[in-house]
């Protein structure tokens, strides 16, 4: 594997640099952390999707690890993170890609192969699989369906979720991670990380504070050396919530697009994202939404992490996956 860094977005308060961590020769393949990660997520999956005859890059997203963290809010707007990842695939000289994101990951990768179909060849998300964009800015419903009590709500609050998280990094990390795991029995069944009056986010996330069996103790020290202060904090991660009801009108042009290239949806059936009404029949509808969507992979026993905590079943997928695309599988949306 090699690191390197590609300059997004040209210059001005809005440009960045970020850190990408790449292997392997072929067609390209890109794949997108999410909160609160970074391209070290993908640690697992990297070098088998190479050996496989891939090109692979995983990115540190604006705003995470040793990437660039600009100041603006702004800065974090869904149409600047996929503009990111159209940046990369030119960098990389391709003409296409396949895009691999987890969590928010997933939102950009939807994103993209619903506005630049064209440079999609194939698209595969896990944990957030693609939604409308609703009737009402995100935030805004979150605020009216739980009374402002939502994980999103509590993160948009300028500088709040960023001090708590910052007081001591491993302890947020490992209750994120046990938190979310499907280890923890608390998500048997999931449910909807709600912030109760008096809490931080950190100990809304339900964490043990212990490591779930699937994370190294040099694993956690990978994660909070990019989350320490002089890294840059959680805060530029934590912008990627704040601009949710800003983007909102602007996905209005996107709105009902259906994804007629090759489409994957990968989930842990202990995953809180999942835990909505409605959320495993919205899952099982997916095919019937977007002409190119497989059948969806849920994963039994797994939370939030799914390629953390089921690496090898994910790799399996996700190299299923790519073994069934033609070699000449069109990007066109109208084939």
């Amino acid at each position: 594997m090699r690191e390197r860094f590609v300059e997004c977005g040209g210059s001005g308060p809005h440009g960045v640099r970020l850190r990408v961590t790449e292997a392997g020769e072929g067609p390209l393949v890109v794949l997108l952390h999410g909160f609160p990660e970074s391209a070290y997520s993908w640690r697992h999956q990297l070098e088998p999707l190479a050996a496989a005859g891939y090109r692979v890059i995983a990115p540190d997203q604006r705003g995470y690890g040793h990437s660039s963290h600009p100041e603006p809010v702004e800065a974090y707007s869904v149409l600047r993170l996929v503009g990111d990842v159209v940046a990369l695939i030119a960098d990389a000289g391709a003409e296409n890609a396949v895009v691999v994101g987890h969590d928010w990951g997933a939102i950009v990768a939807w994103q993209l192969a619903a506005m630049r179909p064209d440079l999609v060849r194939a698209v595969a998300g896990l944990s957030v699989p693609p939604r409308p964009r609703g009737q009402r800015p995100p935030l805004e419903a979150y605020r009216a369906l739980h009374a402002g009590r939502f994980y999103m709500n509590h993160i948009e609050k300028p500088g709040v979720a960023d001090a708590e998280m910052a007081r001591d990094v491993r302890r947020s990390l490992r209750l994120a991670f046990d938190g979310l795991s499907g280890e923890n029995p608390a998500n048997d069944p999931p449910q909807p990380l709600l912030v109760p009056d008096g809490d931080g986010l950190p100990d809304a996330l339900g964490g043990r504070d212990v490591l779930p069996s699937w994370l190294s103790a040099a694993d956690l020290d990978v994660f909070a050396e990019q989350f320490a202060p002089e890294t840059g904090g959680f805060t530029g991660a934590l912008n990627w919530y704040r601009n949710l009801d800003t983007d909102w009108p602007a996905l209005a042009a996107f709105d009902g697009a259906r994804l007629r290239m090759p489409a994957l949806f990968v989930a842990g059936d202990r995953d809180t994202v999942l835990s909505g009404p409605g959320s495993a029949a919205y899952v099982a509808s997916l095919p019937g939404r977007h002409p190119g969507m497989r059948e969806p992979v849920i994963l039994t026993g797994c939370g939030h992490w799914a390629q953390q905590e089921r690496p090898a079943e994910v790799t399996a997928e996700l190299l299923a996956f790519l073994g069934s695309l033609s070699p000449r599988e069109s990007p066109d949306p109208a084939v």
